[in-house]
């Protein structure tokens, strides 16, 4: 039994065996997520979970009354949750705090510094993808990854490799920044950041798709990378890796409306954004943290 969470995800504990099932209480359901590439994983209620633990089967919880004597459980729930203060450790004075100087270990860095979006945009195609990219795809997990999750500059190593394993040494021969192109759902699966942070350290500006899986696309936002959708889906066929994209006026353009028209590979295409004004104020910022910290 797990805490929900990453647990029972990515082989993070107990992997199912190949071709058989597995009932799980939390995502992710996609084939293999589990750690097992021929996995069988099933979404169902803690209940249907526990009931089918006694009976080694899918089991409807509420037969179990009648046929294995057991009554289910209600539970008296506190009316409060317990304060236990003398465990919490209380921040220190400001300018006290401002002089604690942090240890970091070895597999840890600070978060880079992002640069706002330019309001001219000239930039490389380094990959075209097709639908439903997974961050898994963008920024693959497992033993080997998970270690420098507080390594924004090492983690990027792994970006977007199982697409194209050359990509991050494009990425970083791309000095200027560079721009991925995508079918339908770009972003899909688990919401994890650092499928944005990562190819953003690389010099990722903009991703133009079909469309957006809703949580990775408002990550982008979240660090400054600009998420801009084909005004004709009919358009992604016409890109090639190695494109070069022209985006004039982009600061204006974002602010005044949701259409923005570029050129791709000498082709006028059509664009367009579905960000609120302040999406669009932290895209223009480089992200959420550097608006904060111009707030500050």
């Amino acid at each position: 039994i797990h805490q929900s969470g990453c647990m029972g995800c990515i082989g993070m504990g107990q992997a199912p065996a190949s071709g058989r099932n597995s009932l799980r209480t939390m995502p992710r359901n996609f084939p293999g997520r589990s750690g097992t590439e021929e996995d069988a994983v099933w979404l169902c209620s803690p209940e249907t979970a526990a009931a089918a633990a006694l009976t080694g089967r899918i089991t409807d919880p509420r037969t179990l009354e009648s046929s294995h004597d057991l009554v289910y459980p209600r539970p008296t729930l506190p009316q409060r949750y317990a304060q236990i203060q003398d465990m919490l450790i209380p921040p220190l004075p400001e300018a006290e705090a401002r002089e604690v100087e942090l240890v970091k270990g070895p597999n840890i860095s600070s978060l880079p510094d992002f640069a706002p979006v330019a309001d001219r945009l000239t930039l490389p195609v380094l990959l075209v993808m097709g639908d439903d990219v997974s961050t898994d795809e963008i920024l693959p997990a497992g033993s080997q990854v998970l270690p420098f999750r507080s390594n924004i500059p090492r983690i990027a190593d792994f970006a977007f490799t199982r697409i194209d394993k050359d990509y991050p040494d494009r990425a970083r021969a791309a000095e200027g920044g560079h721009v991925v192109v995508a079918g339908k759902n770009y972003g899909q699966g688990s919401s994890r950041e650092h499928a944005v942070i990562a190819p953003r350290h690389l010099g990722l500006q903009a991703v133009i798709a079909v469309s957006f899986a809703r949580i990775h696309w408002q990550n982008l936002a979240n660090f400054g990378i600009v998420p801009l959708e084909f005004a004709d889906p009919g358009d992604l066929a016409a890109v090639q890796a190695g494109d070069e994209v022209v985006l004039e006026g982009v600061h204006e353009a974002l602010q005044a409306g949701t259409s923005l028209t570029a050129r791709i590979g000498g082709r006028e295409v059509a664009l367009a954004h579905r960000l609120s004004s302040r999406q669009v104020d932290m895209v223009l910022a480089g992200g959420r943290i550097p608006l904060t910290a111009q707030a500050m």
